[in-house]
């Protein structure tokens, strides 16, 4: 009898197993608004992959702003979110220290209004930079080392009103990603707004994964998969032939532009800048890449 009870205790554990193993690695993510949102779910699922347990991914149905999608992880109630690298974010979240993008975000190129390059051409150096106004969103990390280079920047909470303030002349340029620019002002064919052809401002800048303290062993599985698809060559495979990733090189003309390097004096000492693997090699795409 005792051993008739002791295998139907075993059956129960044995059911109930997949549930809760379904349980902990389900994944709570933003809505996919964004090109960006699509390429870091992709690497989010490839990175997965090579983990031995099964992830669902849930996505939230509402466009919900930073600052939410901020307190959202920090409470557990979103898995993870991505951001650019900052101490603070690295302090409140789990930090998986890979840069996601291979610090292409660290590449910005500006969105203007028509009729602006002009201005622009006539720009030779930082301190020429400095004479305009750069719009930004108030808690990004961009942000804040824009404003550490002395650029004079104009913020809001609300990002998608940073288009109108910029057709509007509340700032002149609106500093994006490479692979960002085109795509927005494509998305946008009533405003009056262009691709600036010339500049381009550096800074080291990762773009991390930061999974809430709530889902810690999360952070792990995706730090082992991206080292596993750096290693064998599905880290680059999956960055240089994402469609957006892959035009922006060959539209943003890298090796061509004036480029304008400023410190990032919020890095984490643990940032991995010495790893030269993790990071964009600007001679292979001036090689490899034609504009």
């Amino acid at each position: 009898m005792n051993d008739r009870k002791s295998w139907c205790w075993l059956l129960v554990v044995c059911l109930l197993l997949p549930v809760l193993s379904n349980a902990e690695t389900t994944i709570y993510h933003q809505k996919q608004s964004l090109p960006n949102d699509v390429y870091m779910i992709g690497l989010l699922k490839l990175a997965l992959s090579y983990s031995e347990e099964d992830h669902t991914f849930i996505e939230s149905t509402d466009s919900i702003t930073r600052a939410r999608l901020a307190r959202m992880v920090e409470t557990g109630d979103l898995s993870l979110m991505w951001s650019g690298a900052s101490i603070e974010k690295e302090s409140t979240y789990v930090p998986v220290r890979i840069p996601t993008y291979k610090g292409l975000m660290g590449y910005r190129i500006f969105i203007i209004r028509e009729g602006d390059q002009p201005r622009f051409d006539s720009v030779r150096s930082l301190d020429d930079l400095r004479q305009l106004k750069m719009g930004q969103g108030k808690t990004w990390s961009d942000t804040a080392i824009l404003q550490s280079g002395g650029m004079n920047v104009v913020t809001t909470l609300k990002a998608p009103g940073l288009y109108p303030m910029l057709e509007g002349g509340r700032f002149d340029a609106f500093p994006r990603g490479v692979h960002e620019p085109w795509q927005e002002v494509a998305s946008r064919p009533g405003m009056n707004l262009t691709v600036e052809k010339n500049i381009v401002v550096k800074y080291t800048m990762p773009y991390y994964f930061y999974v809430s303290p709530s889902h810690a062993v999360l952070a792990g599985r995706i730090a082992a998969g991206l080292e596993e698809a750096i290693d064998d060559g599905s880290f680059d495979d999956y960055f240089f032939n994402a469609p957006e990733v892959k035009k922006a090189l060959a539209r943003s003309n890298l090796a061509n532009r004036r480029m304008y390097t400023i410190p990032n004096p919020h890095l984490s000492p643990q940032t991995p800048v010495d790893r030269s693997e993790l990071w964009l090699n600007l001679e292979y795409i001036k090689h490899v890449i034609s504009p």
